[in-house]
């Protein structure tokens, strides 16, 4: 790294980002939903499924509380993460390619590594565990480690205060996902780079204020271990 450009802390999103979960969590919302008698081909099917595409990054139970009264909301919650657990076990998870060398390259040139996801604890451990990656993180969290869920800061901010970061500046988040790029904003990280393997395209990126656009998360040491200068920055839309 660079005095330019002294990036100590990397927040980094699971799916979409470093997990290529395909339409896993398409299939187990539908899945949950359908335990309250939401089915496919219906318009409220329909508009719930618009919901959780335009979300995905926020936590999973603020879209089933968006969408559903509380008792409603815990159910279809309870029901996500079984059939995710499930499909995950049936189906397997793989890294997006490049994904663990890039965690592996960032900590080895003393970058600290923090996995955020939108799931709950449990959902976390068990991707972490299919991946085998505890040793590619410095730090995990996830909704249940904080009090506002994203767009809010919390998050990146959680991380800034337990890795006893000197500066927010020095936060670099790379994420898929419209929400977490505003987090990341919100939080004053001087980097959010936007990656295009998960569900929000790089204008809904940018549009949420991505500092770079990546192709996948491999491009993310390239642009973090070499200065602003050298970095290209995401294209200006306006």
């Amino acid at each position: 790294m660079t005095e330019a450009a002294p990036i100590s802390v990397a927040c980094i999103d699971l799916a979409g980002t470093t997990v290529a979960d395909g339409d896993i969590a398409e299939t187990a919302f539908a899945e949950a939903i359908a335990t309250l008698g939401i089915v496919s081909g219906t318009a409220a099917f329909e508009r719930a499924a618009a919901r959780f595409h335009d979300t995905r990054g926020e936590s999973e139970i603020g879209v089933f509380r968006s969408l559903f009264d509380e008792p409603r909301a815990q159910a279809a919650h309870l029901a996500f993460e079984r059939s995710y657990g499930q499909l995950i076990d049936r189906r397997g998870l793989v890294p997006v390619p490049g994904a663990g060398d890039a965690l592996r390259r960032l900590r080895s040139c003393g970058v600290r590594v923090c996995l955020l996801t939108g799931s709950c604890r449990t959902t976390q451990a068990r991707i972490i565990d299919a991946l085998g990656w505890w040793d590619r993180a410095d730090l995990t969290l996830g909704p249940e480690d904080v009090s506002r869920d994203r767009p809010w800061p919390d998050l990146i901010l959680t991380a800034a205060l337990r890795l006893a970061v000197d500066d927010v500046r020095d936060i670099a988040v790379c994420a898929a996902t419209a929400p977490a790029i505003t987090s990341a904003r919100r939080a004053g990280a001087s980097i959010a780079a936007g990656v295009l393997t998960g569900p929000h395209s790089g204008d809904h990126l940018h549009a949420a204020g991505a500092t770079h656009i990546l192709p996948t998360i491999a491009d993310l040491p390239a642009l973090l271990l070499r200065t602003p200068a050298d970095a290209t920055p995401a294209p200006d839309h306006g």
